[in-house]
Parts: C-alpha cells; sequence; structure tokens
C-alpha cells in the first residue's frame, strides 16, 4: 500500500518526501505558542496567552498527519529500518503529543501562565529533537 502511494504520486510529478513539508506547521506552532506565551508572561496580555494556546491547539490537530507522512517516508524511504534516530524520533514524537494534549487539557482547567509556559518550553524541547534526529536520518 505504501509503494502504491508513493508510484501515484510519483506519476502525477511528486517524487518529494511528504513528511518534511508537514512538520512546519507543528513546528511552527510551537514556536509560535512559547513566544507569545512568553511576551504575555512579560507585558502581562492575556490576549498573546490566549494566542499562544490557539497555537497548541493547532499544533496538536497537525501533529498526527506529520506522525503519519513521517512513517509513510520511514516504510518508502528505508524500509521501516530501524536506527536510533528512527526511535528517539518516535519517542519524542509521542512525548510532544501527550505534552500539547496535555496543556491544551491543563490551560482549559485554568493553567497558571507560568505553568503553561513551562509546558510550553518542553514542547519546544521535544521539537528540537525531532528536528535534530530527523536531520540526522536524512544528512548523517
Amino acid at each position: 500500500m505504501v509503494e502504491s502511494l508513493y508510484s501515484f504520486l510519483a506519476s502525477v510529478g511528486f517524487t518529494h518526501p511528504l513528511h518534511p513539508m508537514l512538520t512546519h506547521v507543528p513546528m511552527g506552532m510551537i514556536i509560535g505558542m512559547v513566544v507569545f506565551s512568553l511576551l504575555g508572561l512579560i507585558w502581562k496580555k492575556t490576549a498573546l496567552t490566549e494566542t499562544a494556546f490557539h497555537c497548541s491547539v493547532l499544533a496538536l490537530l497537525a501533529i498526527g498527519p506529520v506522525i503519519g507522512a513521517g512513517i509513510l517516508d520511514w516504510l518508502h524511504l528505508q524500509q521501516g529500518a530501524w536506527n536510533k534516530y528512527i526511535i528517539a524520533k518516535m519517542i519524542l514524537a509521542t512525548v510532544l503529543t501527550v505534552l500539547l494534549a496535555v496543556s491544551v487539557v491543563m490551560k482549559k482547567k485554568g493553567a497558571s501562565q507560568t505553568k503553561m509556559l513551562l509546558f510550553y518550553l518542553l514542547c519546544l524541547a521535544c521539537a528540537g529533537g525531532l528536528g535534530y534526529s530527523g536531520g540526522a536520518l536524512v544528512y548523517g
């Protein structure tokens, strides 16, 4: 099934991996939620902390398709070969998804801005680890 998807895409002229073009959505939202949360905390602006929350919701919604595309690319391009970077990516993607989900729930329950910023920073750390391990997979 995976090969038939990539064969179809190649037949219409699309030969690029799927995962890299999708990663920008949650990664950008994660950077945004940290920046908006930090600025909201510094300037005491609730509109900025709400924007950070909206970024976290968008990141959570986008992470499923990104993980799915990553698995498809891994199966297609690396034939599902296991290595330390794939294992790291799978662990970090799971942790990131849980952190995003918990942060959304915490915000809905009225968590403090400081606590939210801490969770957003943990998400950013996971995103950084995912980017690093992805780069190591592709570029060695």
